[in-house]
């Protein structure tokens, strides 16, 4: 099976990595049908340990192969790395402002983005959704630059960014799913829901896959503005999230023992 993957087209295998990831995704969610309410502190922990994978997969897998790659393509190594980043939260901030979302346990009246009448399920989907625009593309952006035939970018260190972020994935489903259950909403409709905020990343993987296997000079900078759309996101939303309720302690901990665990994988595999 491992053999059949690494012969695949980069594009095909950032598709099928993505799948994964939102499969993983649809797994936490579907924790709704032996869940109707999920305890706080728990909730909490699970975002800590989603930010801690974001923040560790931001540098380990992104920022640091985007700094070597500058060095070998002539470049200074800090330009791409600084340009990109920058590049990626000013993307993020505009997709933030521009997309109607709600915060997990917020009330309805504090929805961010364009004022709407949508749905308080709809906008819980799309925030989210927002976590995996970034993810996705950090997974597409990983396996396109294999492609490009430098020595830092390797089959088993896109794997395994794959892999966290698929991880991390897993509480965020369930974060979806198992409020809106709570809410009322029937099982199978909290699961929809909850599964339909991963399906960006298969299509932001594979996007990103597409246009660094087209313009390899940008490959830098697609690194590091993928890791800047992440910390983003982590600084924003995700790490607020999980210590709004009076849990510090325990998200914390849940960011420690992600963080470490991406680490794991990245340097263990890649």
């Amino acid at each position: 099976m491992l053999a059949w993957f690494a012969s695949q087209p980069h594009v095909f295998q950032a598709l099928l990595a993505a799948l994964f990831t939102w499969g993983v995704t649809a797994l936490g969610a579907a924790m709704v049908f032996f869940f109707k309410t999920i305890d706080r502190r728990v909730l909490d922990g699970m975002l800590g340990f989603a930010a801690g994978v974001m923040i560790a997969a931001s540098f380990w897998s992104l920022l640091a192969p985007s700094i070597e790659m500058a060095g070998s393509m002539g470049l200074p190594a800090w330009l791409p790395a600084v340009v990109g980043f920058l590049a990626g939260g000013a993307f993020l901030k505009i997709v933030d402002k521009s997309l109607p979302h709600l915060h997990i346990g917020a009330p309805r009246e504090s929805a961010e983005g364009p004022k709407t009448q949508w749905q308080r399920s709809i906008l819980l989907v799309l925030a989210i959704t927002l976590h995996n625009i970034p993810e996705g593309l950090a997974v597409g952006v990983a396996f396109g630059a294999l492609g490009a035939g430098l020595g830092s970018a390797t089959l088993a260190g896109a794997v395994a960014l794959a892999l966290g972020i698929g991880l991390q994935n897993f509480p965020e489903g369930a974060a979806v799913s198992i409020p809106l259950r709570r809410e009322g909403i029937s099982r199978f409709k909290s699961f929809w829901y909850g599964q339909a905020s991963g399906f960006v990343e298969p299509v932001a993987a594979v996007l990103g896959a597409l246009l660094v296997t087209a313009m390899q000079p940008i490959l830098p900078y697609a690194l590091s503005f993928a890791a800047g759309a992440m910390i983003y996101v982590v600084v924003e939303e995700v790490i607020p999230e999980s210590q709004g309720s009076g849990n510090s302690d325990v998200s914390t901990l849940g960011a420690m023992g992600g963080f470490a665990l991406m680490m794991f994988l990245d340097v263990a595999l890649g």
